[in-house]
């Protein structure tokens, strides 16, 4: 099968750019609430990087609002049991792209919180996710974003 390219520019012109790549997270427990929907993409839901949409590949389904643990909480590192690692096939957990659902109350960005005690965990090597409930009862539903 011959590779799709993109059509050459007009001369004087510049080529298309190619189009975003979508990897779809395959979720091994469903979102709690959301028992029919286990894949989902990440979708940049800003120009800079930060924010990013988990949307539900289902016309209808959900789609949540996230931002990268690391570029937000640099030392957070949520416990992931042996039993998800393996079960994400995620080999080591330094590796994992770890996102934190966002609550943007009343549409005010300026108050836009992120959960810390429950986390989706991704491996990269599989595209497989899990919210992972943290029991440290110090780590915040709501915390501030602040870079």
């Amino acid at each position: 099968m011959a590779a799709l390219t993109a059509p050459a520019a007009a001369p004087g012109t510049t080529a298309p750019s190619a189009p975003p790549s979508v990897r779809v997270l395959y979720f091994a427990e469903p979102l709690p609430g959301f028992p029919g929907h286990r894949d989902y993409v990440l979708v940049p839901g800003d120009t800079a990087g930060l924010l990013f949409w988990l949307q539900s590949v289902a016309p209808d389904g959900p789609r949540f609002l996230t931002v990268s643990a690391r570029d937000f909480f640099p030392d957070y590192r949520p416990v992931v049991p042996l039993v998800v690692r393996s079960e994400l096939g995620l080999d080591d957990v330094d590796q994992a792209q770890v996102l934190c659902l966002v609550s943007v109350p009343g549409g005010d960005p300026t108050e836009a919180t992120a959960n810390l005690r429950a986390p989706v965990v991704v491996a990269p090597s599989t595209h497989c996710a899990r919210q992972v409930i943290q029991s440290d009862p110090d780590l915040p539903l709501r915390r501030r974003l602040r870079r």
